[in-house]
């Protein structure tokens, strides 16, 4: 009898490799960190980025490591509007979740929810990236994907 291996999708590959290397650099240049992690950050906010595509009508936030390179791709305004319409089919929206009245789930249960959307589409997120407290499922300014239901 033949075992499948399940085979992991690879993030990187949803954007060109010298968009990527750029996202890259600039997270190197202005987080002041080594390229390893700042791939590692790059290749798990474009994960994140597929399942809020992939997840419309669904809370999905990243975790502060995670949206470093979502603030990134943010800077590459063409390439940003371009990515979310051929992974989205529209605009995904960042959305600091600090509107006076709303209540705001749990952190921890958009951190769950991310990282099941995440790993749907096959994508494994990195646990140094997201699993750095158990409390904290969001970027440090409380920031989520803005097109879902509940806003």
């Amino acid at each position: 009898m033949t075992t499948a291996i399940p085979v992991r999708a690879d993030a990187r590959a949803l954007v060109s490799e010298e968009l990527f290397g750029r996202l890259v650099a600039r997270i190197v240049k202005d987080e002041r960190i080594e390229e390893p992690l700042a791939e590692r950050i790059m290749t798990d906010a474009l994960a994140f980025l597929a399942a809020c595509g992939a997840n419309q009508g669904s809370a999905l936030g990243p975790s502060e490591q995670v949206d470093i390179g979502w603030h990134t791709f943010l800077m590459y305004t063409e390439e940003y509007a371009d990515f979310c319409e051929r992974i989205a089919g529209r605009f995904i929206h960042h959305s600091p979740a600090d509107v006076p009245g709303v209540v705001y789930e749990e952190k921890r249960d958009t951190r769950l929810r991310s990282i099941g959307a995440m790993r749907a589409l096959g994508y494994e997120p990195d646990p140094e990236l997201w699993g750095h407290s158990a409390d904290c499922s969001q970027c440090h300014n409380g920031c989520s994907e803005s097109n879902y239901a509940g806003k």
